[in-house]
């Protein structure tokens, strides 16, 4: 996505989306087979289960869902399309990535509350 808006020479703007966990019950598979299926068909196989327990069944509607928008995170104006560096790419993302800390951050307080907020942090898996 960086090396994307690095040759477009478009801003990127970090979301942070409160509550999407919570309108659908995962199924996690204690086996590691559809972890394995999902690594070879290159798809992610998630089993999920929505409102009244229906597999695959509608969002639960009485879960707060909450959008925030962080600043917009500019490409270098020296950047030259044709000849993005991956050093380049690393930086923008690495931007991109505190983009997402700063939002959650941010906000977490006003979704959560104080004492819950408290114990929320943000991590990124590779």
């Amino acid at each position: 996505i960086c090396k994307i808006a690095l040759k477009a020479n478009v801003a990127m703007v970090p979301v942070y989306g409160f509550g999407h966990t919570k309108i659908y019950d995962v199924w996690v598979d204690p086996f590691g087979i559809l972890q394995f299926l999902s690594a070879k068909l290159h798809m992610s196989l998630t089993p999920f289960f929505g409102r009244w327990g229906w597999f695959m069944g509608p969002a639960k509607r009485n879960v707060a869902i909450c959008m925030c928008l962080g600043d917009p995170i500019y490409p270098p104006s020296d950047t030259n399309a044709d000849n993005i560096t991956q050093e380049q790419i690393d930086e923008h993302h690495s931007k991109l990535l505190n983009g997402f800390s700063k939002v959650f951050a941010t906000h977490k307080r006003g979704y959560y509350g104080e004492d819950i907020a408290a114990k929320k942090k943000l991590v990124f898996v590779k």
